[in-house]
């Protein structure tokens, strides 16, 4: 709240963005304590602002590690950490829209509590919330991508898995093939009297598999 001669703020917790601002008004540092209120409330709000902008520098370098991590090797943490990076972004969203537009009309009305000199800082807080929500755009936009590149890598993933077991599969279709045949009680079945017939189906059926594993390789299946 805004006042001719003062300026009234409310704190929820104990450390926050402001800490900085009172050092300087304790130590008569820069112009705070030789401007007026509105002055101070600029200061307030340029603060805020400029507080934005390091959380966002720390999302952005998590955007950059979930990013990593999916083309690395995705897990099962990486979906809800971007799920929590998109709720922390909606969040800034919603509290920075209104303080743009607060800045906004501060620095164009009429008010008898703002001065001339102050409502070009304002102004200025007015280009910084607008950076600060492009920004949180561009962030939303970059974690709707990873939600696309997590479910392309699992899915990526998944086919990887697929082709191994039909490639297993498809050297073991004809073993089971020739293992079934001699498989069968037939009575009139010659090569079983045979003493090299054993080994000879155990070189053919290698004969077969190893043929195979060469096919797959030279059409680079795997």
């Amino acid at each position: 709240m805004l006042g001719s001669n003062f300026v009234l703020s409310f704190q929820e917790d104990v450390g926050d963005v402001w800490d900085s601002l009172r050092e300087r008004i304790r130590k008569n540092k820069g112009h705070v304590r030789k401007e007026g209120a509105d002055y101070l409330a600029y200061s307030l709000m340029d603060a805020i602002v400029d507080n934005y902008f390091i959380i966002l520098e720390k999302a952005g370098e998590d955007i950059e590690g979930i990013e990593e991590k999916l083309i690395a090797s995705p897990t099962n943490e990486t979906l809800p950490a971007i799920y929590h990076l998109k709720r922390e972004m909606l969040v800034l969203r919603k509290a920075v829209w209104p303080l743009r537009d607060v800045v906004n009309t501060l620095g164009h009305d009429e008010n008898a509590l703002i001065k001339d000199s102050t409502r070009i800082y304002l102004r200025d807080i007015y280009d910084h919330a607008i950076q600060v929500i492009d920004t949180i755009e561009n962030y939303r936009d970059m974690i709707s991508t990873l939600v696309d590149i997590y479910l392309s890598s699992v899915s990526n993933r998944l086919n990887e898995i697929m082709k191994v077991l039909t490639i297993l599969s498809s050297i073991f279709i004809p073993l089971t093939f020739i293992v079934g045949i001699y498989g069968m009680n037939f009575t009139h079945m010659a090569e079983l009297n045979l003493t090299w017939a054993y080994p000879v189906l155990l070189v053919f059926m290698a004969f077969v598999a190893l043929s195979m594993i060469a096919y797959f390789k030279r059409k680079k299946w795997f």
